[in-house]
């Protein structure tokens, strides 16, 4: 229960009611009888209702017109103490709502009359207010009294009253208008929402409205009639009005109840066709009325402009414009232009502020601001009213500061024109408070000399009007200096406020209404509520549509205005708060555009920001010693240009614009765009004059510009240049927050900034801008996450830089691109770089780019980054090997030692930690990268290294070769699979063979590559290494892959260096660089290839020799030794001693070989192996098809190792002779070649050396054991020829004293030996060989016999002069023969060895074989004493001893076949030449030695004693006739006739002649004569020796008769004596000889000495007598004469 009604205040109100009438009755009791009768009755009445009714309040209201009478009646009695009491008692009823419609009506009445009495006029005011407020049973007439009544006392003369009445007017309007609300809500559930007013609608009739509404309306409509000066409709009564105060009334109530117009046509209808003209026709004299014309277009003079009305009326639209926008569309047009149109220049200064204010008030309201924009901007044919509105405030503002307050007209033609020509006139000292310098410390704006106070208005974002408010005043007030430009100011403050907020705060709503849609329509399960969500999201796309249209259209018609008057705010600025506000706001301005996509617009912001702070390149300002700028000036420095020109001031605004830029940036940087470019430039300048420069990760530390003297920082800006820095560096940072297509903008605006400092940086090596370079990195280094959206671009442009000419433009480039990519590979990334190969791919490929730039610096770094990577990240770079081993590929052999050490840096580290790490199809690129590093010719020792590395690599294949073998045949299978889906043919080198056996071929072609280096310590390495590895791992190599070996690699190399060593160089090389001493052996480049050669054609032939089990089977193994052959004798032949002598030891080498089959100490076989024939074998069992890699060597695990595909081929033996065939047709090529004489000789011919030919003949018994099965005659003759050659070549003079002994030692050299040991081994061969061979027998003898001659006439080599070692000074002669002597005693040795066995060999007997002995030994045995060397005579006489002692028996034996015949009479002259020699013993030879050799002839003498005429009747007589002569010329002393001194001393061979007497006496007096022969023998013997001992007598009586008693020589006493014996000897056998065996012509010759010897009697020599004695005694046997005559030849 309401408080008025509870019991208890009801039982009080009939108290009080009571007591009032109580009091009442008293008060008239005297003067007014009637009233205290009315009192009194009245107060039964309330007792009467209050005991009769339980409504007691209801009662009293039924009859309230009767309790009330008695008060009115008091009230009329005009008595002001009754009047007040009675008032007092009415307001309390009133209050109570006990009053009906009645008893109001009577009331009012008679307050009308206390009104037009003056009585009680506030009392009245109260009454009337309390009447209409506490209860609603007033209306119509009533109610129109009531407020005239209130209107009437307004107008009193009474301030007091007059005031009141006011307030209570304002209070009843107000309640008239509450209660129609009231009523509407009372009627809302009942009857239908009336619709919302349409503008256009007709007038309703007034009958239509409820009680309360139709008075609401009747009081608005007469409002209307009296503001406008008509008769009103309703109140009646009125006397008088003031327009002020109707407007005021006016406006309160548009202003409080806007929902009545716009719900209750009647009342718009009223709005429309009322208010609205009436405003229009009031504004009037505003619109008309020009500051200083006069004109018109009515006939009376203009009203000037009357303020409080104006005021009010601006009030009115106002609020108008705010509540019924929606309604009087086409009317706020009007006004609105109306209002634009006050902000003239020509209108009065406080017309404008008030007009000023009230476009703050709509600035505020940004939905206002949207309507308009829709409905006129957004309109055909419609004013731009938003967009005049803006432009309003700039021309405004901008008038301002162009209208001189002198009021000169001039000027104002310049309005809106702030670039004209003419100056504009402004005092100096126009609001200058003059302190000190004329710089004022009140915040202001100054431009061009017009100086305004900047005035705190208004709260940001209220519209607090001053002007509008002074409802008081009458006269205009007198408007501050600078008041009307701080609104305007505000006003475009709040405006761009405003509508940034609603349209980002709308726009947010959107953002997050789709992606709630789009996620409910994700996640939506059915399919209707789909359909339902797609629905909904197409509304939402329409209404989205629709209102960015809105936005668009907002800021388009809008930024214009805007910027222009921001723009001129901030250049004229001067207080740091109002300059933070413009920059604020030109900062929202440009982030909404953004965020609209609305690029010029937004551009045209950020570039006023940047203008604000400078353009790039040209002055911020420049300075001058005029300047009268009033900002502290904070940093000097030379604006970044090609040619800078005069210095660059930044002045404490400079940095606040930069400071937004940079805000701009750091908040808005998603919305930039293009712009970026713009606000990159203008921060780089920035950085430029501050003197940042780049540091690590591209953050910008300060540090001093390099053109130090021009740039001065004060200390405020010192301090802030860390925090700048930093500023910059989050704005950066917070690029990760950016789209993908906010953060393309920025790289792309990053890179054009960067390429013009690149073009600035051209030509001249001053320190260029790096500030986009180190940008560009930090950018990438924070959107790691997501590099791959921006990699392209952003190491494209790096490249770019790496490649400038400028180094340290160039080195900020390498700088960041390394750095990137070390911290891509070291960022964390989703999913991890080891499952995203492509990215990985992606983020060294600019690595290998650089690869592309030839600036030494650019790939240091690029190398020292691989470095860092392979330190950091080498475990996990899988598919990138290929990259980062092609960057250290990429060095060049020009790029300068220290690139290339680093790169090799880089490669070592790879190979020692690295290859198990990286994916096997790498480890070919390595091998590559590694040969690459050996061919490169600045640095020996990285060559030299790098081999070491291959050697490394091989090692690791070997240990590794299962795995690496696994991955590879996986990878193979793999790309075999894509090239043949895309059908194409699988590329790689050395293709049929399998991946693995691939990469040790590669490695093996490297080293072969390396192996032909220009440089000899390159090749000798490699060369080592090849055959190293070739020999430690060929055994993982498949089969097959063998073929490629030898043909593709070896033979290849091998072909190369061929070429190389026979085309180079011959001229010396002085050192070898520095001062190292080249070795005389070395010191030509052809020497140093020979080496090469060497090496190769020894590790060739060591391999097939080692290997030779695998290289058989091949199919092309005869083509290859074929080959190889051809190598071997192409380099024996060489003219090089090293070469060709190395040559023979790899002949060597490769004949040591033996056939697998027959090898003993190999293990078992595979019995396939020894089926004689080749057949097709099935598969071997062996291990399966993945290859096993056995370390062992053994016969059957290598068989076994080829798999099923291809069976070994069993080794046939006939091919296996062809081999040996190849190389014996070799053997002989080179042997002929080499021994072959020049024709021609002079200083530079090559004459084989003795080693080599030693070699050589070496080689030949190896051959001979697998060729002697087939080796027949004419090869036998092939070898005679070598051999002959071969001993015949002499030595050069130089090399003599190592290899000839000195003359005196008889030895043989290793040649000689060498070829005595081919004939052994020839001839032992024959000896055990079948028949057929030993025909061979005497072509060997003819080569020894050859030999043998040597030892008296050495051999001949072509036309060459030598001399004979005797007689050569080692220094003068050229070439030296060698001494052959005791070669062909050896020789002859041999022939006597071998005679010895082969004597009786059918071969040797027909071959006369021994007459060549004979006839050879001849020629020393001629000589004798005239032999080179004494020994050879001695040997020939033995080892003819020894062959006739042997040989005559077969002689003999073959006397009848006539074989011998021809030997006999050579054997004789033999014998003959050596008995009785031509040559003189030498001076100095000893008795002994005489004796010595006495004794060898001697020998002879008994050989031909013993073995020859023993046997006479087999020999031929003319033989044996010589014999004998010899024996006989023998036998006596031979002495010269005459002699002379001289002569005297000549030794006698006593021994011998004494020999060869009793030889031939021996033969004289044979006893047994069995046949004639040998009586013939006996007979001539005799008759010789008697002819001799009558010469020896004779000659010895001539000389002692001559010589007269001188004593004859000591050989001629004794030769006497000799002869004396044997005639006594002889005689003495005669006699014992049977008679008639002694010829007749014998005695006859005995008896004929016998007067010789008497003669001989007169003798001094007393031997001589006495021999005489003897001789002569056995005569005395003849003194009687014989009985029977015995006739010659009879018996």
């Amino acid at each position: 229960m309401s408080g008025t009604s509870s019991p208890e205040a009801v039982k009080k109100l009939l108290e009080n009611m009571q007591s009032d009438l109580r009091a009442l009755s008293l008060e008239c009791k005297k003067k007014f009888p009637p009233v205290k009768e009315a009192a009194e009755s009245g107060i039964i009445k309330v007792k009467t209702i209050a005991a009769r009714n339980t409504e007691i309040l209801a009662a009293l209201k039924e009859n309230s017109s009767e309790v009330v009478q008695p008060f009115l009646m008091g009230c009329g009695t005009k008595e002001p103490k009754i009047t007040q009491l009675c008032l007092a008692a009415i307001q309390r009823l009133m209050s109570h709502e006990v009053v009906s419609e009645t008893a109001a009506g009577n009331i009012i009445n008679m307050l009308w009359q206390l009104m037009e009495n003056s009585l009680e006029e506030l009392k009245l005011l109260q009454t009337v207010l309390v009447l209409l407020t506490t209860n609603t049973v007033v209306h119509d007439e009533a109610l129109s009294k009531a407020i005239v009544l209130c209107f009437r006392l307004h107008f009193t003369k009474d301030n007091i009253t007059n005031n009141t009445a006011a307030a209570t007017v304002r209070q009843v309007v107000t309640v008239v208008f509450e209660r129609m609300v009231a009523e509407d809500e009372r009627h809302r559930d009942i009857t239908d929402q009336p619709v919302l007013v349409q503008g256009n609608s007709n007038r309703r009739s007034v009958s239509t409205l409820k009680p309360c509404a139709k008075d609401a309306y009747m009081l608005f409509q007469d409002l209307c009639q009296l503001v406008n000066a008509d008769a009103p409709y309703w109140l009646i009564g009125m006397t008088e009005m003031t327009r002020t105060f109707g407007l005021e009334l006016l406006e309160s109530v548009l202003n409080d109840f806007p929902q009545v117009f716009l719900q209750h046509q009647e009342f718009s209808f009223l709005l429309k066709e009322r208010v609205c003209p009436l405003v229009i026709k009031l504004f009037s004299p505003n619109i008309k009325f020009r500051q200083g014309s006069s004109t018109s277009s009515s006939p009376a003079p203009v009203e000037k402009p009357y303020f409080p009305i104006c005021m009010r009326l601006l009030r009115v639209v106002s609020v108008l414009i705010k509540q019924f926008y929606s309604l009087l569309v086409t009317e706020c047009e009007i006004f609105l232009s109306l209002l634009v149109k006050f902000l003239d220049a020509d209108k009065p200064q406080w017309l404008r502020a008030v007009a000023v204010e009230s476009i703050h008030r709509l600035c505020v309201q940004p939905q206002l601001l949207r309507s308009f924009c829709q409905s006129y901007d957004m309109k055909q044919h419609s004013t731009k009213v938003f967009r005049d509105i803006v432009n309003a405030l700039g021309s405004f503002i901008q008038s301002l500061f162009l209208v001189p307050p002198t009021g000169n007209p001039a000027a104002t033609n310049q309005a809106g024109n702030n670039n004209s020509g003419g100056p504009v006139s402004a005092p100096a000292n126009s609001g200058m408070l003059g302190i000190g310098g004329g710089v004022t410390l009140l915040p202001a704006f100054e431009y061009r000399g017009t100086w305004i106070p900047i005035l705190t208005v208004t709260v940001q974002g209220s519209a607090k009007a001053t002007y509008l408010e002074m409802l008081d005043k009458v006269e205009p007030p007198t408007i501050p200096e600078g008041y009307a430009m701080s609104v305007a100011f505000h006003c475009l403050l709040d405006l761009v406020r405003g509508i940034t907020s609603m349209i980002e705060g709308e726009l947010g709503e959107v953002e997050t209404e789709c992606q709630t849609t789009t996620t409910e329509a994700v996640s939506s399960p059915t399919q209707s509520s789909e359909q339902q969500e797609l629905q909904s999201t197409s509304d939402q796309m329409d209404k989205e549509i629709v209102s960015r249209a809105v936005w668009e259209e907002m800021v388009n018609a809008c930024w214009c205005g805007l910027l222009a008057a921001l723009s001129l705010l901030l250049d004229a600025s001067t207080d740091e708060a109002a300059t933070e506000n413009i920059l604020k706001a030109e900062l929202t301005m440009a982030a909404l555009c953004g965020r609209l996509g609305l690029v010029t617009s937004r551009d045209a912001f950020i570039t006023a920001i940047c203008k604000a702070y400078s353009i790039q390149g040209q002055s911020v300002m420049m300075i001058s010693p005029s300047s009268e700028s009033h900002q502290q000036v904070v940093a000097v420095g030379q604006p970044l240009a090609v040619q800078p020109q005069g210095t660059v001031m930044l002045t404490s605004k400079n940095i606040q614009c930069m400071r937004t830029l940079l805000n701009l940036a750091h908040c808005h940087g998603a919305v930039l765009g293009t712009s970026w470019q713009l606000v990159l430039a203008t921060l780089q300048h920035l950085v430029w004059i501050l003197g940042l420069k780049p540091s690590s990760g591209g953050a910008l530390k300060p540090g001093r510009a390099v053109e130090g003297p021009s740039t001065v920082l004060t200390t405020a800006v010192m301090t802030d240049l860390p925090v700048i820095s930093n500023i910059l560096s989050r704005l950066f940072e917070s690029s990760q927050y950016l789209d993908d297509v906010s953060l393309h903008h920025l790289i792309n605006a990053l890179c054009s900034l960067s390429l013009e400092a690149m073009d600035m940086a051209y030509g001249n090596n001053k320190e260029p801008s790096l500030f986009a370079v180190a940008k560009l990195l930090e950018t990438g280094l924070v959107n790691m996450h997501r590099i791959e959206i921006l990699w392209r671009p952003l190491t494209g442009h790096l490249l770019e830089v790496c490649q400038h000419p400028n180094s340290r433009m160039r080195e900020w480039g390498a700088e960041a691109l390394t750095s990137l990519i070390k911290a891509g590979l070291t960022f964390n990334h989703d999913p991890p770089l080891s499952q995203n190969q492509r990215l990985q791919l992606l983020l060294l490929n600019p690595l290998k780019e650089m690869s592309n730039i030839n600036h030494p610096d650019i790939r240091l770094k690029q190398l020292e980054c691989v470095l860092q990577i392979l330190q950091s990240q080498g475990d996990s770079l899988g598919p990138g090997w290929p990259l980062v081993l092609g960057v250290m590929g990429a060095i060049r052999n020009d790029q300068g030692e220290s690139l290339i050490r680093t790169a090799f840096q880089c490669l070592q580290l790879v190979v020692t930690d690295f290859l198990p790490t990286m994916p096997c199809t790498c480890l070919q690129i390595v091998v590559d990268v590694a040969g690459s590093f050996g061919l490169h010719n600045q640095e020996l020792n990285i060559s030299l290294t790098s081999i070491g590395l291959l050697w490394n690599i091989s090692d690791y294949f070997f240990q590794r070769g299962e795995t690496i073998e696994k991955e590879l045949n996986k990878e193979e299978a793999a790309q075999q699979k894509q090239a043949e889906e895309k059908g194409v043919v699988l590329n790689r080198p050395f293709h049929p063979a399998p991946p693995f056996d691939c990469l040790w071929l590669c490695l093996y072609a490297k080293l072969g590559e390396l192996c032909v280096d220009p440089r000899p310590a390159v090749r000798k390495s490699a060369g080592q290494t090849l055959f190293s590895t070739i020999g430690a791992h060929g055994t993982l190599l498949q089969h097959s892959t063998w073929h490629t070996v030898i043909w593709k690699v070896l033979f290849h190399l091998l072909d190369r260096v061929r070429e190389s060593s026979t085309t180079a160089d011959k001229e010396k090389i002085e050192s070898g660089g520095g001062n190292i001493l080249i070795h005389h052996s070395r010191d030509t480049a052809e020497k140093q290839w020979a080496e090469t050669w060497v090496l190769t054609l020894a590790g060739v032939a060591r391999i097939f020799n080692t290997r030779r089990y695998l290289l058989q089977p091949l199919g092309d193994f005869s083509r290859a030794w074929d080959v190889l052959l051809d190598h071997i004798q192409s380099a024996a032949l060489s003219k090089n001693n090293e070469v060709s002598l190395a040559a023979l030891k790899s002949f060597q080498e490769i004949l040591q070989i033996v056939s697998p089959a027959r090898d003993s100490d190999k293990p078992e076989t595979p019995p396939a192996v020894n089926v004689p024939v080749p057949v097709l074998l099935g598969p071997i069992s062996g291990p399966s098809l993945n290859r096993p890699f056995v370390r062992t060597d053994s016969i059957g695990e290598r068989l076994g190792r080829y798999s099923s595909s291809e069976p070994p081929v069993v080794t046939d033996e006939l091919e296996d002779l062809n081999l040996w065939w190849a190389a014996w047709n070799t053997w002989y090529r080179i042997g002929s070649e080499s021994t072959k004489p020049p024709t021609t000789f002079d200083k530079l011919t090559f004459i084989p050396s003795q080693p080599f030919l030693t070699a050589l003949i070496q080689i030949f018994p190896a051959l001979y054991q697998h060729i002697k099965t087939g080796f027949n005659m004419d090869d036998l003759q092939k070898l005679g020829v070598i051999l002959h050659s071969a001993v015949s070549v002499p030595i050069s003079s130089d090399a003599s004293p190592f290899i000839l002994p000195s003359y005196t030692e008889a030895v043989l050299t290793s040649l000689q030996e060498a070829v005595l040991t081919a004939l052994d081994v020839l001839q032992k061969a024959i000896c055990v060989g079948p028949e057929s061979m030993q025909i061979m027998y005497p072509a060997i003898f003819d080569q020894l016999l050859a030999f043998v001659e040597f030892s008296c006439k050495p051999p001949q080599y072509g036309q060459l002069e030598t001399k004979h070692i005797a007689n050569a000074k080692y220094n003068q002669a050229e070439w030296v023969a060698l001494n052959y002597v005791p070669f062909a005693e050896r020789s002859l040795d041999v022939v006597v060895d071998l005679y010895q066995k082969t004597a009786c060999h059918k071969a040797v007997v027909n071959e006369k074989v021994l007459q060549n002995i004979i006839k050879t030994l001849r020629v020393p045995l001629s000589l004798k004493y005239s032999c080179p060397s004494e020994s050879t005579w001695k040997l020939a006489v033995s080892s003819l001893l020894k062959v006739l002692s042997i040989g005559l028996p077969v002689a003999r034996q073959h006397a009848s076949s006539g074989k011998f015949d021809s030997m006999w009479p050579e054997l004789a002259n033999t014998f003959e030449d050596f008995l009785f020699t031509k040559s003189i013993p030498p001076d100095n030879l000893s008795i002994q030695e005489f004796q010595r050799n006495e004794s060898i002839d001697v020998e002879v003498v008994q050989l031909i004693s013993t073995e020859i005429l023993p046997y006479a009747n087999f020999i031929p007589k003319e033989f044996v006739g010589q014999i004998m002569t010899m024996l006989n010329k023998g036998s006596i002393h031979s002495q010269s006739s005459s002699f002379t001194e001289a002569e005297i001393d000549i030794r006698l061979r006593e021994e011998f002649s004494k020999m060869c007497f009793e030889t031939l006496l021996q033969f004289s007096f044979s006893n047994k004569v069995t046949t004639p022969q040998e009586g013939y023998i006996s007979r001539m013997a005799l008759s010789v020796l008697l002819k001799r001992s009558q010469d020896v007598l004779h000659r010895y009586i001539e000389d002692e008769r001559l010589s007269g008693r001188c004593p004859l020589p000591r050989q001629q006493v004794t030769e006497i004596i000799f002869v004396l014996k044997a005639v006594s000897t002889l005689i003495d056998s005669l006699k014992k000889t049977k008679p008639e065996n002694v010829d007749g012509n014998t005695w006859a010759q005995v008896i004929a000495l016998y007067p010789t010897l008497v003669e001989c009697i007169t003798c001094s020599s007393s031997e001589v007598c006495s021999a005489l004695k003897e001789a002569l005694v056995p005569f005395k046997d003849f003194m009687q004469p014989p009985t029977s005559k015995v006739q010659n030849g009879e018996s």
